[in-house]
């Protein structure tokens, strides 16, 4: 017997990196973002400070694990390469959408690598679940030393908002902390409508207690990826944030580009059955957006001011109707 455990323990390291050692969050390095760690790219994005005291916000980085002749499953905590992504790319692209609505945590955790998506029967989903369980630990240790009983804010995309839609499952879904959640902003992947029990599609602005989800696409949209991940599944328009089934251009608050700068008005954008596609994209480097299969990568910075704003409305109204009851 022993010998059978230590052959299985071999061949699952092949796929798994130090399968019995979990992630110490009290250790500040396994935290991207903390209230005692902010990175310097997310300083330009912060000029006002009145919500840090009260709300938090846990954002989980989507899928950075890319290479294809990696054969590793999930990526470890500590690989620089990773981890320098996170910060520049996720944290300063995605997460700054949000930085000032609340208190932000965002831990490191081992991700899984991008085929575990379409090979879920083949390692894939156990690779998502592993992952999963060093976002769980993390948001455990949050709640345990951090959060006493502040509104929570739940931000991610791609496989980050995988974690959080089990997330919510786990500890919001007609329990205790639900009272708690303000709302989940979960980009990037298919839910169903009725993907919780009792956590609602947030369809108009101001709602709360709720989560919202949306995919981008181009005009002429990708029918095998459509089709496959996001058809018949719930989506809101992240610019009017209801089910309208155009906002104009000119209702686009903003989108933040890699060259930091802001283009506000920059295209229309129009629901579909399970998705979004927005028109063409006016800023000085349209013809880059030409070249691109969707838009996927840009869930959330396409929409970066609008999800800045719709985050404090839905903050400021939770905050009202929290102090009126």
């Amino acid at each position: 017997m022993d010998k059978l455990i230590i052959l299985i323990s071999l061949v699952l390291s092949r796929f798994y990196p130090i399968l019995s050692q979990k992630i110490d969050y009290s250790d500040l390095s396994n935290w991207a973002v903390h209230q005692n760690k902010i990175p310097a790219v997310l300083l330009p994005y912060i000029n006002d400070t009145t919500n840090f005291s009260k709300a938090d916000v846990f954002y989980v980085y989507p899928t950075l694990f890319l290479d294809k002749k990696d054969e590793r499953w999930n990526i470890p905590i500590d690989d620089s390469i990773l981890r320098k992504k996170v910060i520049e790319n996720a944290i300063r692209f995605q997460a700054s959408a949000w930085v000032e609505t609340g208190r932000m945590f965002v831990p490191f955790y081992r991700q899984a690598h991008i085929r575990s998506y379409r090979n879920l029967e083949n390692g894939g989903r156990e690779a998502l679940l592993f992952a999963y369980e060093d976002v769980k630990a993390a948001f455990e240790y949050y709640l345990e030393h951090f959060n006493n009983g502040k509104p929570i804010i739940l931000a991610g995309h791609s496989q980050g908002s995988t974690h959080l839609t089990l997330l919510l499952k786990d500890y919001f879904d007609g329990k205790a902390l639900q009272k708690q959640l303000v709302a989940a902003y979960l980009p990037g992947i298919g839910l169903k409508t009725n993907e919780f029990e009792k956590i609602p599609l947030l369809t108009a602005p101001g709602q709360t207690g709720g989560f919202v989800s949306w995919n981008t696409f181009k005009r002429k949209v990708n029918k095998e990826k459509f089709e496959m991940w996001y058809k018949g599944k719930a989506v809101v328009n992240p610019v009017t944030w209801n089910l309208d089934k155009i906002a104009e251009r000119k209702k686009h608050k903003g989108f933040l580009f890699s060259n930091n700068k802001m283009y506000s008005k920059s295209f229309s954008t129009h629901v579909i059955d399970g998705a979004i596609w927005i028109t063409t994209p006016h800023f000085p480097y349209r013809s880059m957006a030409w070249t691109m299969d969707d838009y996927h990568i840009g869930d959330v910075n396409l929409f970066w001011a609008d999800v800045k704003f719709n985050s404090k409305l839905r903050l400021i109204e939770f905050l009202n109707n929290f102090s009126s009851k």
